[in-house]
């Protein structure tokens, strides 16, 4: 799956994200995705729950990209 996620603020906390864009079904879900290490942040494996994500970033993991730019 690729998606391009609008950020309308300035910035969504990484397991809201992964909710949004249906990586996982619940943030719980989301938490525990990250904290096993599924997740990179611009290439780097990030394993805080609520990383900031800021238009500009792209978050990958296996089956899933998700580039982030703000709004306009």
């Amino acid at each position: 799956m690729n998606e391009t996620f609008e950020l309308e603020t300035d910035y969504i906390p990484l397991c809201d994200l992964l909710k949004y864009c249906a990586v996982t079904d619940t943030g719980g879900q989301a938490k525990h995705f990250i904290a096993e290490g599924n997740v990179l942040v611009d290439g780097e494996v990030e394993t805080r729950k609520t990383r900031k994500i800021r238009g500009g970033q792209v978050v990958t993991g296996e089956g899933f990209e998700i580039r982030v730019v703000a709004a306009r």
